[in-house]
């Protein structure tokens, strides 16, 4: 399978061949052997001797945002693109509001806006503990804080809305 991918401002092609358990996933030519596991809502990746906790969420509007070990990457599937099979990927709308979800059940350790507060793209909203590690939540685009739905302290389940963001 091959696709192109916007990521952080940049495209890249990827490609995607099975191998038995494992996958070979070449990101712009670059080959990484990846094996893949589901975790619970989502996937956990081992690239080399690095682990990545893998979350798809899907944002109004039928967009998706990528939560690589809590951090958001919002992600846009270019125009010659397909979609993976399992993620509910599409492409990412940056118009109307974004939903920021708890890419793991977790604790909120801080909130880092108010509601009408100005935030720029990638700007902290929220830090959120799961499974002992801090997680900042950012924001995918630069907007105006339009709802905070979660208090310092408060439990929250996988894929609760903590923020929208217009």
């Amino acid at each position: 399978m091959r696709f192109e991918v916007e990521a952080a401002g940049q495209t890249r092609t990827v490609e995607i061949e099975r191998q038995g358990t494992q996958y070979l996933v070449r990101v712009d030519g670059q080959p990484r052997v990846v094996d893949v596991a589901r975790a619970g809502r989502s996937w956990s990746l081992l690239v080399g001797t690095r682990s990545y906790e893998i979350a798809f969420v899907e944002q109004v509007g039928g967009g998706v945002v990528v939560h690589v070990n809590g951090h958001a990457v919002a992600v846009a599937r270019g125009a010659a693109g397909r979609r993976a099979p399992d993620t509910g990927a599409g492409v990412t709308a940056h118009h109307g509001p974004q939903r920021i979800i708890a890419p793991m059940p977790g604790r909120v350790v801080k909130v880092l806006v108010k509601a009408g507060e100005a935030v720029a793209a990638r700007q902290g909203l929220v830090v959120v503990e799961a499974m002992k590690m801090e997680n900042e939540l950012r924001s995918p685009k630069a907007g105006t804080v339009a709802e905070v739905k979660v208090t310092e302290g408060m439990s929250v389940d996988a894929n609760a809305v903590l923020i929208v963001v217009d």
